[in-house]
C-alpha cells in the first residue's frame, strides 16, 4: 500500500514538472535545481556565481527553506530576481510549489534559472521540478562517506562542486575518494573543486555553466 501511494505522488509530481519543463522551454530559460546538505554552502556558491557571471548571463533565483528569508535577501542584495519557497516543513521542493512561484518570475528575461532546494541529502534527489539538471554540492566538513551513503544524491547529479576546499589542511578527508565513489555511481557527473572563500575552481564552473546556456 505504501509503495502504491508513493508512485502516485511521484507520478502526479513528474507530470507537474514536465509542465513546468514546457513553460521553462518556452521561456528560452536553462534550469538548474542545485541540492546539498545544510549549511554546505548552496547560497554562498550563488553569490560567488552570479558575481562571476554579471555581464554575462541573466540569472534568476528561487529559494527554497522550510522557513525564513535569509537566503533570498543575500540573493535580493546583488540585484537579480528571487522569489522564496517555505514550504512549512517539507524537506524539499516538488513541482507544485515551483509552478506556483512561476508567475513571480519574468522567464523571459533570464538565461539561467537556479532552484535552490531545501537543505537535505535525500528527498531532493527523488523529486523533478522541471530543471534541465540537476547539480549538488558537497562540502569537505561533510567527510568522504556520503556518496556511498546516500547514492541516489549523486546519481542524479550532473555535475558534483566540493566546497570549502580552503578547509582541506585541517580537515582529515579523503577528495580522492570523494571522487572515485561519486564516478562509480555517475560515471558522467562533472566535478568541481571549489572555494566560495579563495574563489578556487569558481571560474571553471561558470565556464561550464556558460556552455550550458550557448
Amino acid at each position: 500500500m505504501k509503495l502504491k501511494v508513493a508512485s502516485k505522488i511521484l507520478g502526479a509530481n513528474d507530470r507537474l514538472a514536465e509542465e513546468n519543463r514546457r513553460i521553462f522551454t518556452e521561456s528560452g530559460v536553462y534550469v538548474i535545481n542545485l541540492m546539498s546538505s545544510p549549511g554546505a554552502g548552496k547560497t554562498s556558491l550563488l553569490e560567488s556565481t552570479i558575481k562571476a557571471l554579471s555581464g554575462k548571463l541573466k540569472i534568476g533565483v528561487i529559494e527554497g527553506d522550510i522557513t525564513g528569508t535569509d537566503d533570498a535577501a543575500r540573493i535580493d542584495k546583488l540585484g537579480v530576481p528571487v522569489v522564496q519557497i517555505n514550504t512549512g516543513g517539507a524537506c524539499h521542493l516538488d513541482a507544485n510549489m515551483i509552478y506556483e512561484a512561476l508567475g513571480d518570475l519574468d522567464l523571459k528575461s533570464l538565461d539561467l534559472l537556479f532552484i535552490e532546494n531545501v537543505g537535505n541529502l535525500v528527498c531532493p534527489a527523488e523529486f523533478k521540478v522541471g530543471e534541465n539538471l540537476k547539480v549538488m554540492i558537497l562540502s569537505l566538513t561533510e567527510g568522504h562517506d556520503k556518496p556511498l551513503k546516500y547514492p541516489l544524491m549523486f546519481q542524479e547529479s550532473a555535475a558534483l562542486l566540493i566546497n570549502k576546499t580552503d578547509l582541506k589542511p585541517y580537515l582529515d578527508v579523503d577528495v580522492e575518494k570523494i571522487r572515485k565513489d561519486a564516478l562509480s555511481l555517475n560515471p558522467a557527473t562533472k566535478i568541481f573543486e571549489v572555494s566560495c572563500k579563495t574563489g578556487q575552481g569558481i571560474n571553471d564552473w561558470t565556464g561550464w555553466l556558460q556552455t550550458l546556456t550557448s
